[in-house]
């Protein structure tokens, strides 16, 4: 039989960038995943100028490429339309949009399936964004 579980992770400001939460993550939702023999988890932030993806968890220089090309893509002074919350905003809703504010990974043995140079990240876009919410739902079998 199915059984599912969920639960809103929070996670503390962090200033703009990518940041790897996989800890924060399995910190606050471990007991439940632990139920589970396999599955799957759905993580998503219920914010609209952040978002989430899986990268590498081991060089840091990664995350900071990372921003540096978003950046890039979505850079600050762009002729946008939607200024009125300032010049970080409407470049955060098209990062969040690039990446997407919800991932599934599959649960093995009440873990979280990642493979060894994989990790969560949180990716602000604001300056200021203040603290994240991530509701994730985990639905499988339990042991």
């Amino acid at each position: 039989m199915s059984h599912w579980t969920q639960r809103v992770v929070k996670l503390p400001a962090k200033r703009r960038g990518c940041h790897l939460v996989t800890n924060d993550i399995v910190s606050q939702v471990g007991p439940d995943l632990a139920q589970f023999s396999v599955g799957m988890a759905n993580v998503f932030l219920q914010h609209t100028s952040a978002s989430l993806t899986i990268n590498e968890n081991y060089d840091p220089d990664v995350r900071v490429d990372m921003e540096m090309m978003l950046n890039r893509l979505a850079p600050e002074n762009a002729p946008y339309t939607h200024t009125m919350e300032g010049s970080d905003d409407m470049p955060g809703h098209v990062k969040s949009s690039l990446f997407g504010v919800s991932l599934n990974i599959p649960v093995r043995d009440g873990k979280l399936a990642l493979g060894t140079w994989q990790g969560i990240w949180l990716c602000e876009h604001r300056d200021d964004g203040g603290g994240r919410k991530v509701m994730v739902t985990v639905q499988g079998l339990k042991k």
